[in-house]
């Protein structure tokens, strides 16, 4: 199940596991202009984990879940060649 909110300067997605024994805690997705915000509780530490990505970086992430192993680089746009 997920959820998404458009708030002032960034969409949310909120990712709820579901369905399996070992339930993960909630994953939060915040969507900026210029990167993306994904956090998630750790049970253990009782803190926030986070982890910021660049558009680029979403960019390639998108594009590795579609290929198989391997070291690729994405043409980039406005780029030549």
């Amino acid at each position: 199940m997920f959820s998404i909110e458009h708030d002032f300067d960034a969409t949310v997605i909120t990712l709820v596991d579901e369905g399996s024994p070992n339930l993960q805690e909630d994953v939060t997705i915040n969507a900026f202009e210029d990167c993306i915000v994904i956090e998630q509780l750790d049970p253990r530490t009782d803190m926030v984990e986070r982890i910021t990505l660049s558009i680029a970086q979403l960019k390639d992430l998108s594009a590795a879940l579609d290929l198989p192993e391997g070291v690729y680089q994405r043409v980039r746009e406005g780029s030549k060649g």
